[in-house]
């Protein structure tokens, strides 16, 4: 499909800076019905009934953005993409062309090399943790990855817990599923009290997810792959559920990629699944997610799930609403 038929115009000041507060006091738009609504995120309990299975994506965000130098005393940026092995990675850096393979880098207490330079742009780095674990010295080193259209990618002490969800537990994304961000303890008490089921998987985001569509046909687009789990407890739940609800488009993303192999089950594995209109959805009913950039992948796959007509209603109605967009914004609920 033409990638330009899935641009339109957001103005800028509805892109979020920061949370709602609380959490699911955020704006819900509900585009499950004939018509539309407006709701908040705490109403989900009555949108939703007995015998729905919400699924999480329980990935923790680690602090992904290494600001050091170079061994010249030029400064360089570097976004952890994935890990490669037990002390490399592989990174987007900044100036990437002025690296070469051999340079060392420090990043405050964790110094490395520059290991590789792909095809594609992306850095391989050895780090060098100075037997210390290298998670915990990516922690001391790093910064919250935070999306530019957020202050610039600025990350404060704040988004530290801001940019995690209620869920997160394993380490290993570089952006946050943010549908899961609305959730509260409070809320959940009440989705429970309704007798609706939670699940959850964990898909590590990658970097991709920040990367704009730079072809003219969806057909030409290359996704980045992203390292995903299903547990057996949660392939048992959705067998038994009236209806699976994703909460957010990176646990949808799995769950069908697993699903493309036949019936649901344990899996775990590297995904590149790139949903367009078209695509048969094998699992997923309704689908809880934020508000998308135009003309990216994410806003295709939500497209591709309620109809693309039906999203650009609902995306200028959002619009014309002042509903908040993106990463720290608003949220809609979609049928299937």
């Amino acid at each position: 499909m033409r990638v330009d038929l899935f641009d339109f115009h957001l103005p800028p000041d509805l892109i979020a800076q920061r949370p709602a507060s609380p959490r699911d006091s955020a704006r819900l738009l509900d585009v499950t019905g004939d018509a539309l609504h407006d709701r908040t995120v705490r109403e989900l309990p009555n949108l939703l009934q007995a015998g729905d299975l919400l699924v999480f994506n329980d990935t923790k965000v680690i602090p992904a953005r290494l600001l050091g130098t170079r061994a010249s005393g030029g400064r360089v940026e570097a976004l952890l993409i994935r890990q490669q092995g037990s002390d490399r990675w592989l990174v987007f850096a900044r100036p990437g062309k002025r690296l070469k393979v051999g340079d060392a880098l420090t990043f405050g207490v964790l110094g490395g090399r520059v290991a590789a330079k792909q095809d594609d742009g992306t850095i391989e780095i050895v780090f060098d943790r100075g037997g210390v674990d290298l998670m915990a010295a990516i922690e001391a080193a790093g910064a919250v990855p935070l999306p530019p259209y957020i202050r610039g990618g600025t990350a404060d002490a704040r988004d530290r817990t801001d940019y995690q969800t209620l869920f997160a537990k394993v380490d290993g994304s570089v952006a946050a599923p943010t549908a899961g961000l609305h959730f509260t303890p409070e809320l959940m008490a009440a989705l429970d009290a309704a007798g609706v089921r939670t699940a959850s998987v964990t898909l590590h985001v990658g970097a991709g997810t920040f990367q704009p569509v730079r072809v003219a046909d969806t057909d030409e687009h290359v996704m980045h792959s992203e390292w995903g789990e299903v547990p057996q407890a949660t392939a048992d739940a959705i067998a038994a559920a009236t209806r699976v609800v994703s909460i957010g488009t990176t646990a949808l993303r799995l769950l069908e990629s697993v699903a493309r192999d036949g019936p649901m089950r344990a899996w775990a594995g590297e995904t590149d699944i790139f949903i367009t209109p078209g695509y048969r959805f094998q699992v997923v009913d309704m689908l809880l997610t934020n508000f998308h950039l135009p003309r990216s992948t994410l806003f295709m796959l939500v497209s591709a799930f309620a109809g693309l007509e039906r999203m650009k209603r609902a995306y200028a109605y959002a619009i014309a609403g002042r509903y908040r967009f993106y990463s720290y914004g608003d949220c809609c609920l979609l049928r299937r």
